[in-house]
């Protein structure tokens, strides 16, 4: 993702987190900025399933029902909502498995340990009652909406503290807030920098899912880290990325996620059936389409 305002009077800085770079901008002092900072390091710490001491990550460890904030029931609900939809293809029980995948010392798990993992991949076994979750075996990963709902939590910070336009930028998940128009690029992933298409959007959520941002190549093959619940293996789709425009950054993260999994035609077929969300796609060939609440005009994309 890549992101342009016009000149105004906003504090904006990047750091390192999320395991991305973050950029937050905002029409507010250094104190707020460094707050909204904090609160991404509290999430992470919340929903990493690589930190020992997350929430996730005691979840994932429990035997019997256990209490959890409103925050992980609130989206835990929300992943199950999302692998209902998608049949499964989307499952937040995938941890067995991408904790296979080792993608920066580009190691492929044996079909072996990737059939063993995925008999415990399974959404249907996770447990809510009122704040009390049990996964009966199962283990969550959080990675394919996290960021989106920090990011609608970020949004909602801002707006409590008065703060009037912004952006917030969590790697391939962007929120634009307030009264002001915003650019918002879509890399080219054939083109290493180059972008391929800009949408010009004003409070709304943006977000990119695409093969090409975690991959390595080995003995000829190309491994994503998308993975497809049923096969335990990147997904083979026809579309290499995948850019939802709605309200909620948490859905939005979710529904490109999907979009991936399920491929061009029916993905196309469900952000059209979807309220008040659009999508930009780009295959495997290098077209790009979107939906059909998408205008363009003067080598921009326009919602509406």
């Amino acid at each position: 993702m890549l992101c342009g305002c016009e000149t105004v009077q906003e504090n904006t800085d990047t750091r390192l987190s999320l395991d991305t770079f973050v950029t937050l901008t905002a029409d507010c002092d250094d104190k707020t900025l460094n707050a909204a900072f904090d609160k991404c390091a509290e999430y992470e710490k919340r929903f990493s399933r690589t930190i020992p001491t997350s929430e996730v990550s005691r979840l994932n460890t429990a035997d019997d029902f256990i209490e959890v904030s409103s925050d992980m029931r609130d989206i835990l609900q929300r992943g199950i909502f999302y692998g209902k939809l998608s049949d499964g293809r989307f499952d937040i029980t995938i941890c067995p498995v991408s904790m296979l995948w080792d993608f920066e010392n580009e190691i492929v798990p044996q079909k072996n340990e990737i059939a063993e993992a995925l008999k415990n991949v399974d959404y249907e076994r996770i447990e809510i009652k009122e704040n009390t979750v049990f996964l009966n075996g199962a283990m969550v990963d959080l990675g394919g909406i996290a960021k989106g709902y920090i990011a609608d939590r970020l949004r909602e910070f801002f707006s409590k503290k008065n703060c009037k336009n912004g952006i917030i930028n969590l790697g391939g998940n962007v929120v634009v807030f307030g009264d002001k128009a915003r650019n918002v690029g879509i890399r080219d992933p054939f083109k290493n920098g180059d972008t391929a298409a800009v949408l010009n959007v004003k409070n709304k959520s943006v977000v990119t899912s695409g093969t090409y941002e975690r991959f390595f190549e080995k003995d000829g093959f190309k491994y994503h880290h998308i993975l497809d619940s049923a096969s335990g293996y990147p997904a083979e789709s026809d579309l290499v990325c995948a850019t939802v425009i709605n309200e909620s950054s948490l859905d939005g993260d979710a529904l490109s996620t999907v979009c991936i999994l399920l491929g061009r035609k029916a993905a196309f077929e469900l952000i059209e059936s979807t309220p008040d969300t659009e999508a930009v796609f780009i295959g495997t060939d290098g077209k790009m389409c979107y939906t059909s609440g998408i205008n363009e005009k003067n080598g921009k994309l326009y919602i509406g």
